[in-house]
């Protein structure tokens, strides 16, 4: 057994440790959901949401075909937190709901707390299927593993420690995660570019890319394209605050302010990880125009997917383990949280709310594990399912476009007083229908239905907009809405 994997086994140990421990704590449904939680388990549990798998091994592909501009990808989350910070972490604490669709629902209706809970349980389970995907994809490529028995060993772990301490389990091993991404990273950094022959060599190196590659500015923060920048910024500004992950440790707080600071310093936390990321894929990128990135059969890699995996097996195999270990705990620091998520939306807003409102606090606190065991399960399934579609990123983009979709309906129901509860559950479903028709038109066609430039995060977002304003036109508010 190689001492990557044994790094990796005795991580995962320390991991569903943690999370059993932290089950001592979780004997009220409110305690599994979160409740009076301080800045600093705030901080870990909402983190997990910002930082996956996307900020490590999809950060670093975007390093390794565009540049430091990939690293939008995080500074994007943290700017959407800081506005999330700003502007709504205190109403919505002082609202006193554990889930978004529960803040939805002081403002349209309990129709539309049911239809929003379903489309971003429908968000979550997307996330968490790319994050078993690479969490599987991992132990396929570095472990020798078949896909199929490691993730459902993966998502056994992930399942396991969640169900066991619920947010406190999060918030706990999520303190691990976000120790051991960081030191991971600047570990990696520090030795690949020291494999590398050090700073000049790399400067040297990406100049001689670019000269290979022209037009191409590896340095340039908006070589990504302009088009995906903006439309990362709007859905990170709006999703941000739809984001039931994210959102829920936030709801958890022990007080307003406590809420508020910690969405802060969650900003703080999650902007600058992409730069490590990115740099890292930078790395790989040189090595892999000087011909020394190679797999282990021997080939250079020229695939950005594989382009951080393939660095840390070049790396003497205790610190490549170390490292490979920080790209896990972003997968688990995500996983987590988002199955727990779903499972909390589908026993507050479906089940607690509409299905069984005289239900006993041991009644929710069971439907609330088997519902986040049921979120976890599909999670797994959809991931060996959809393993070797090329298209999973775009399914998850379009999941992001729709929260970010839903909060511009929450907007209106907040400032404008002609939004009705109706008008509102139409707009969502609306606007899923068009989120999704979006990326599949481009999945069929290889381009957008209109233009080159407007992804589905636009097309969601306007179409959100519009479509609530005239669904509540055509279904104005009832006399209970108006007194209400």
């Amino acid at each position: 057994m190689s001492a990557q994997v044994i790094i990796i086994i005795v991580y995962f140990a320390l991991t569903v440790g943690i999370g059993v421990w932290s089950s001592k704590k979780a004997t009220s449904s409110d305690s599994f959901h979160g409740a009076e939680m301080g800045i600093a388990a705030i901080v870990c549990a909402s983190a997990g949401e910002w930082l996956g798998g996307t900020a490590t091994t999809g950060v670093s592909e975007y390093g390794f075909v565009y540049g430091l501009s990939g690293a939008w990808y995080t500074i994007a989350n943290g700017i959407g937190v800081m506005f999330l910070a700003l502007c709504f972490a205190k109403l919505y604490r002082s609202i006193g709901s554990v889930t978004v669709p529960g803040i939805i629902e002081k403002y349209f209706g309990v129709k539309a707390r049911t239809v929003s809970s379903i489309l971003l349980t429908f968000v979550m389970l997307a996330v968490g299927l790319s994050q078993m995907i690479a969490a599987g994809k991992l132990g396929q490529s570095l472990m020798g593993f078949e896909f199929t028995p490691t993730v459902i060993v993966f998502a056994v772990i992930f399942i396991v420690y969640t169900l066991a301490g619920g947010m406190n389990a999060v918030a706990s091993t999520n303190k691990m995660h976000l120790f051991v991404m960081y030191g991971g990273v600047i570990l990696a950094i520090v030795l690949s570019m020291a494999k590398l022959g050090g700073v000049g060599e790399f400067t040297s190196g990406i100049a001689a890319v670019e000269a290979a590659e022209e037009g191409k500015n590896y340095f340039n923060m908006f070589s990504i394209g302009m088009p995906k920048v903006s439309s990362w910024v709007i859905a990170s500004l709006l999703g941000a605050c739809t984001a039931q992950a994210g959102v829920q440790p936030i709801l958890a707080a022990k007080d307003t302010f406590t809420a508020k600071k910690a969405c802060i310093i969650t900003a703080f936390v999650a902007a600058p990880f992409g730069l490590g990321s990115a740099l890292l894929g930078m790395i790989a990128k040189v090595m892999s125009h000087n011909g020394t990135l190679l797999n282990t059969a021997g080939q250079v890699v020229t695939d950005g997917k594989l382009a951080l995996p393939t660095l840390m097996m070049n790396l003497h195999p205790i610190a490549g383990g170390l490292v490979l270990a920080s790209i896990l705990a972003a997968i688990l620091s995500t996983v987590s949280p988002i199955i727990l998520a779903a499972g909390t939306m589908l026993t507050k807003d479906l089940y607690q709310r509409v299905l069984k409102p005289d239900a006993t606090d041991k009644q929710v606190l069971f439907m609330s594990r088997l519902t986040t065991a049921i979120s976890g399960v599909i999670c797994c399934v959809g991931a060996i399912f959809l393993v070797n579609s090329s298209r999973v990123l775009d399914i998850v983009y379009s999941a992001y476009s729709l929260r970010g979709a839903l909060f511009v309906v929450v907007l209106l129901g907040i400032y404008w007083k002609g939004s009705s509860e109706k008008g509102a559950c139409w707009a969502m479903v609306f606007t899923g229908v068009v989120a999704v028709f979006w990326v599949v038109y481009d999945m069929i066609t290889g381009s957008y239905p209109l233009f080159s430039w407007f992804t589905e995060t636009y097309a969601a977002v306007i179409v959100a907009l519009i479509s609530t304003i005239i669904f509540s036109k055509v279904f104005p508010k009832k006399n209970a809405e108006l007194k209400a």
